[in-house]
């Protein structure tokens, strides 16, 4: 069996972007649980397809490659900036333009940076039940990552909580991959087969 390919998802906007280190650690932590393949996308250079592909509908550009790796990962790290309590405008769109389902029983480790530790739920109200709703299946532990943790360099809280998450997600992508193979039946969508608008328009002759 080859290795497990996870991608991380970095959605800072700065370089250097303590979004992205966050994902960096992350990403080590758990190659150093199991062997896997890592794959980092960084949002910022993928804004403007993504805008493109909300306007059209369709991917473009650098944007194909990175779905394309993220629906075919067998797990997934995302890590947000914390804006105005919530995730950043630029990681929900990326998630906005996947297909229905492309994210169904994909262990998702999930992850924050923000400037105060006031904001840390913004990873329980608002980042795990996006991935709750697109049927992801995330790891209990969320990791936050406040000002403070990094400028505490003799602090072991933050890479505590990286470590335990790391094998969370470990310990999630193996039983994923045992059911996997089990020929499980997949759940049909009943919001799949939802008219379009114009369809629907069109049916009433208007």
């Amino acid at each position: 069996m080859g290795k497990s390919s996870v991608v991380v998802i970095s959605a800072g906007l700065s370089q250097p972007s303590s979004t992205r280190l966050l994902a960096d650690k992350l990403g080590a932590a758990v190659a150093a649980e199991t062997d896997v393949e890592l794959t980092v996308i960084e949002l910022r250079d993928l804004a403007h397809d993504i805008t493109n592909n909300l306007l059209t509908g369709f991917p473009t550009g650098e944007l194909v490659p990175a779905i394309k790796a993220v629906t075919e990962a067998d797990a997934l790290i995302a890590v947000t900036p914390i804006f105005s309590a919530s995730y950043s405008g630029l990681f929900k769109s990326f998630f906005d333009v996947l297909e229905l389902g492309a994210l169904e029983g994909k262990p998702v480790l999930i992850a924050a940076t923000g400037g105060s530790s006031r904001h840390s739920l913004a990873l329980e109200h608002a980042v795990r039940p996006l991935f709750s709703y697109l049927k992801a299946v995330v790891v209990p532990t969320a990791v936050y990552a406040a000002s403070e943790d990094w400028a505490s360099a003799g602090s072991t809280e933050l890479s505590g909580r990286v470590g335990r998450a790391a094998r969370q997600l470990t310990a999630l992508m193996t039983r994923t991959s045992s059911s996997s193979t089990a020929g499980k039946p997949s759940v049909k969508d009943p919001f799949a087969e939802v008219l379009p608008f114009g369809e629907m328009m069109k049916a009433r002759g208007l």
